[in-house]
Parts: C-alpha cells; sequence; structure tokens
C-alpha cells in the first residue's frame, strides 16, 4: 500500500486520478477533487513490450498489442477509480473500474501473477487444475471460494455467471470460445505475458497486475527484487572462457517442436552463459523442425533441455524409449540432459515470475563453479 504525507484537509480528498491505489475509506462526491501527481504510484513498464501504461487527467490509458505482430489486434482499456464518471476517454478505449475485485484467469501464467503478489483471493475462476500445487489455491478450490470453469472451447457460462467476476483474463491467441464469453457482459482483458521476448519481460507483467488490483507499489517493489537478482546472476556469465550450447525439444507427431533464436528461451540460455542451437534464428515463437534438421544443428551440443509431463521418475533409458535416435546425440551420451518434471515442480505457476531462480538452475548447470551452493528448483541435469 502507498505511504503518503497528508494534511488534515487532504484526507478528505479522494483522486479522480486513474490507477489509484485501493482505499477502504471514500469521500463524499461532493469533496472529490485531483490527487496530487507526486502522490501516485504509477507502473512504468521497463523490459515488457506488450503493454503500455499512459497517465491522463481522466484516466489510465493501458494498450495491449504484441510489438513482433504490429498488424495484428490491439487492445486498449481506460482504469478509472471504481465508482467515478470520467468526462472524457479516447475513442476506442474500454471501461474497466479499479480497483478490480474479482477476477478469472484462464492460464497459469496469468495465475502466477497472483501468487507472486499474494493476492490469490481476487481469484474466483480458473480453467485447469491440472498441475496446480499452490495450496493455497488447491484450499480455496475445496472451500468454493475459486470455482472451476471448464476448459478453452467448452467454458461453463453458468459457473461464470454466478461467480460474477469484474473481469475475465484471456489468451486470445490460444483455442478460443471467447465469443460465447463476450455474450455473458463480463469484460474481457488479453494477458499476453507469453508473448515476452525476455525473461524480465515476461515477469514484469506483475506489473500489468498489480495496475489492474490498485497494487501498483507491491508490484513495483517485487519486480524490482526479480529483476536485481536476475541481473546480478546474469553479470556473472559476462566473462566466462567457454559457452556450452544448448537445444531444446522433442518429437511429437513425427515433428521437433523448439523455439526460435529471438525467443524467452534462447534469451535465458544467453544470460546463463550458453549458446541457443538457433541463436541465429529470426523468429520469437515455436518452430517445427524434421529430426534430421536438428541432429545437423545439435548433434554435438552440450546440453539439452526437456521439459514434460513423467509418471515416475525419467531418465535416460526411458528418453531412448520415446526415440532410439535420442541416443545419438552428445548430450545424452554425455548425460547432458537439463530436465524439469511438470508433475513434480510448480513450473508454469511459479517460474513466470521468478526467472532469477531459473537463471540460477541453467547457470549451475552450466557452470557450476560459478553457484556451487544453489540448490535447483525448476531444471536439474537428468540423473
Amino acid at each position: 500500500m502507498r505511504k503518503f504525507i497528508l494534511s488534515v484537509g487532504a484526507l478528505l480528498l479522494i483522486a479522480m486520478t486513474a490507477c489509484q491505489n485501493k482505499s477502504k475509506t471514500s469521500a463524499p462526491k461532493e469533496e472529490v477533487a485531483v490527487q496530487a501527481e507526486t502522490d501516485i504510484v504509477k507502473i512504468t513498464p521497463r523490459y515488457a513490450l506488450v503493454f503500455k501504461v499512459t497517465y491522463t487527467q481522466d484516466a489510465c490509458l493501458l494498450d495491449i498489442q504484441d510489438p513482433q505482430n504490429e498488424s495484428g489486434q490491439a487492445y486498449h482499456y481506460a482504469l478509472v477509480p471504481r465508482g467515478t464518471k470520467p468526462a472524457r476517454l479516447p475513442d476506442g478505449y474500454t471501461l474497466i473500474e479499479t480497483p478490480v475485485r474479482s477476477v478469472i484467469c484462464m492460464t497459469s501464467l496469468q495465475l502466477s501473477n497472483f501468487i507472486k503478489l499474494d493476492e490469490l483471493e481476487h481469484v474466483v475462476g480458473i480453467t485447469s487444475t491440472r498441475h496446480l500445487f499452490n495450496k493455497e489455491m488447491n484450499q480455496r478450490l475445496k472451500e468454493g471460494k475459486t470455482h472451476k470453469i471448464g476448459i478453452e472451447g467448452n467454458f461453463d457460462n453458468e459457473v461464470i455467471m454466478s461467480v460474477n467476476p469484474d473481469l475475465i483474463l484471456i489468451s486470445p491467441f490460444k483455442r478460443g470460445g471467447y465469443d460465447a464469453l463476450r455474450e455473458v457482459g463480463i469484460p474481457l482483458i488479453p494477458h499476453l505475458g507469453y508473448k515476452e521476448m525476455t525473461p524480465l519481460g515476461q515477469a514484469e507483467w506483475i506489473k500489468f497486475v498489480g495496475l489492474l488490483l490498485g497494487e501498483e507499489e507491491k508490484a513495483n517493489e517485487r519486480f524490482e527484487e526479480i529483476s536485481q537478482r536476475y541481473i546480478a546472476l546474469m553479470n556473472l556469465t559476462e566473462r566466462v572462457n567457454s559457452r556450452p550450447v544448448v537445444f531444446s525439444g522433442e518429437m511429437r507427431g513425427g515433428n521437433w517442436y523448439a523455439v526460435g533464436g529471438k525467443s524467452f528461451l534462447a534469451q535465458l540460455f544467453k544470460d546463463a552463459g550458453a549458446d541457443y542451437f538457433l541463436k541465429d534464428d529470426e523468429q520469437s515463437g515455436g518452430v517445427t523442425l524434421d529430426f534430421e534438421t536438428v541432429y545437423s544443428q545439435a548433434a554435438e551440443a552440450d546440453y539439452w533441455r526437456i521439459v514434460n509431463s513423467y509418471q515416475g521418475d525419467f531418465s535416460y533409458e526411458a528418453l531412448k524409449e520415446e526415440d532410439a535416435r535420442y541416443a545419438d546425440f552428445k548430450a545424452f551420451r554425455d548425460k547432458g540432459v537439463v530436465y524439469c518434471n511438470m508433475r513434480q515442480k510448480p513450473f508454469y505457476e511459479s517460474m513466470p515470475t521468478e526467472p532469477e531462480v531459473v537463471l540460477a538452475d541453467l547457470i549451475k548447470v552450466f557452470h557450476p563453479g560459478l553457484l556451487p551452493d544453489h540448490e535447483p528448483k525448476y531444471y536439474e541435469l537428468l540423473k
């Protein structure tokens, strides 16, 4: 919560400036005045490129668009203090009252922001509970404080209407089913953290959620802790003598799925002091390759990053049983598989807001002498 130094008279005023933090009391309408510019705790993205925030006299303008797809749809919202009616808003902006009191989350990435901010009491609905580790959220589900709303393409509108959230966070580029949700009349806001190309950019979406909840100060403080630790770790690898090569992905249905050289993952490997095998690729999203193409570029790579959901303890033998050709990779032969099992670790629900922990895990693998005492949380060498 923000700290103010106010005169007695100022205590009678309530800000009409947008994006104000939570307040437990409201002044009478006739006492409303404009809050001083210096009293506002602002959200200013530094690494996130997909959302922008502009402060005006009448509203806080929130603009969302993937910078890698400038011809794609842009989303515009005007955030105003709850219960106020701004005199004017720009054309094309959807009005959202803040602080938002209740939200439905469609993805674990969205949920991770609420977990990091300790604001799960605002989450009244989620989709899948698969791989859900968080104790508080599981307890909320058990007590009926948070509800399952179905899956993308098959949402339960009756449940959604019964919880009546202030807004629903969506991922518009996924399978969808959002047309039916629009008919319910609840505002939909896209959360595009997964479109960010850097780990700090993705983690900075806690500021986006903090902005909606009126928790700007907390969000700024949490992100500052994350970014300072991340940068300190990144600086450790600036002068490493050798940079191992790492590749990622597995065969699925006859194709090898990986990500491009301008992706979040490629940046993470770079910051950890390694070279991604597709580092010269200009794509930021997923790429589909055949086995021969991957093998030609990664046969002698030092490490192989794998994330999957395996029942039991994954092993090199289990990996070889999936495809005998895997044993031909140097990273397989030399026991260089960097592994995370989503059945055992809270990968999607907390990893996005802990890039500094993920980075430390990878540095521990690639350059163990730099962090000899680090205990891995997500990634470690497969035994």
